[in-house]
């Protein structure tokens, strides 16, 4: 029985029609129509996809890790000067002003609101959703230690101090570190976003200039043989490629340049500034517990014993100094440059100040030490007051300054992924016309 030869599979039956094809010039028009047509939709589909997926993270940036990236630095200056008011108004005693008791209310309402809108936003086991989990436990915890002081120290019970810096210590050992890995994890979600919206997409560029070499090629080719310079559906085919590889090009350099110029001119100034915000507000806490505490709290350092509090109050000042001369450095214009600097001169103020007041309150000059710092005139508080003012106005420009660029960037790529699509469709369309046209010629 003669041996029944193998069955042949489809691909290889497909392979051999295909070769016969090449072997005629129709067969071989309709394998280059294809070829185009297929290169020309793969340009297009990469483009699309490629920047859709940079657009979206474009619009991340400025619509979602930005914000809370902003939110949990105000949760952290929230949180930071609620403990500062809280001190405040410790130590005005039982004539505790208004204006204390409603900073601190509405620091710990701001704290609690954006912790709320942080949970909303975060994922379920992140490191963000760990330390806002933390952060709503001591939150309660830290403000019924800051009551039971308040109540003690009206009615003049010395344990009322003792009460103030156990609630200080709960929030500068847990709360603001907490608070700090809320803002660390939030800035590497931002910095994430801005490297998937920044890459320039080399595949699809890398595809569009494989199918405008491919269209070239194709039209020589016809011109050869036939003497006609032009094939209008290879034409339209080409235009149509080479607009969405032009589009691309300068649609996601021009996105690029404003993306960058958001982080350089915007998160890098507005970091700055935060951190010299939480600086001063961690100044003016140690300030005032310096004379809540009156030397119940030291510290040792190379060997030398130092109040705690003033030994971070100077710290604090350091630091603050220098985030100012970073944010002054990153100002690049006089309306974000004016209030850093007006900040540094009402620094440079309350360290006069604070060192006259430090003089009073180690000379055993409690009283006066406490009027030059929270008094009516030529206090500390003044200058802490100015320092934040500064900052705050400084913040908001400099917020105005990425919003404007990061929409930019996002803008330059808005119709792109669409308009990719469509002129991809529309190219390949004119290269089976074209194609076409040059088939018809043989029947």
């Amino acid at each position: 029985m003669p041996a029944v030869p193998p069955r042949r599979t489809a691909f290889a039956e497909g392979l051999d029609r295909l070769r016969a094809a090449a072997t005629t010039e129709p067969g071989r028009l309709r394998i280059i129509g294809a070829v185009l047509a297929l290169l020309v939709l793969a340009f297009g589909a990469v483009t699309a996809w490629q920047t859709d997926d940079r657009a979206s993270a474009a619009d991340d940036v400025l619509n979602r890790s930005q914000p809370l990236s902003s939110d949990a630095a105000d949760i952290y200056r929230s949180l930071a000067d609620a403990n500062t008011a809280a001190s405040s108004g410790f130590l005005a005693g039982g004539q505790e002003n208004a204006t204390a008791g409603s900073r601190y209310e509405n620091d710990i309402r701001t704290a609690a609101e954006k912790l709320v809108t942080a949970a909303a936003n975060s994922e379920p086991d992140s490191p963000s959703a760990v330390a806002i989990a933390k952060l709503n436990r001591l939150l309660p915890e830290y403000k019924g230690l800051v009551e039971r002081a308040r109540t003690y120290n009206r009615q003049g019970y010395p344990v009322g101090g003792a009460y103030l810096r156990l609630a200080n210590s709960r929030m500068q050992d847990r709360m603001l570190p907490a608070a700090e890995e809320l803002y660390t994890s939030e800035n590497e979600r931002l910095k994430a976003d801005y490297r998937d919206a920044t890459p320039y997409p080399w595949a699809a560029m890398a595809l569009g200039v494989i199918a405008l070499g491919a269209l070239a090629w194709a039209q020589q080719r016809t011109y050869r043989r036939t003497n006609r310079v032009l094939n209008h559906g290879l034409v339209a085919a080409t235009g149509a490629a080479a607009i969405v590889l032009l589009w691309l090009v300068v649609g996601h350099s021009v996105a690029r340049a404003g993306l960058n110029g958001s982080y350089d001119h915007g998160v890098r100034s507005l970091n700055a500034l935060h951190d010299a915000r939480i600086a001063s507000l961690k100044a003016r806490g140690n300030e005032n517990l310096s004379l809540v505490a009156r030397g119940a709290d030291t510290v040792k350092v190379g060997g030398q014993t130092y109040d705690a509090y003033y030994y971070d109050f100077d710290r604090n000042i350091a630091d603050l100094g220098r985030s100012l001369a970073e944010a002054k450095r990153l100002a690049d214009d006089r309306a974000g440059g004016r209030p850093v600097a007006a900040a540094e001169d009402d620094m440079a103020v309350w360290k006069q100040r604070h060192a006259s007041a430090r003089t009073e309150d180690e000379s055993g000059n409690y009283q006066q030490a406490l009027d030059k710092v929270i008094g009516a005139e030529g206090a500390t508080g003044e200058c802490f007051d100015s320092v934040d003012a500064g900052l705050k106005t400084a913040l908001a420009h400099e917020r105005d300054q990425f919003e404007q660029s990061a929409r930019d960037g996002r803008r330059a790529m808005s119709f792109l992924p669409v308009g990719a699509a469509v002129l991809a469709v529309l190219g390949a369309a004119g290269a089976m016309l074209g194609i076409g046209r040059r088939l018809s010629e043989y029947r």
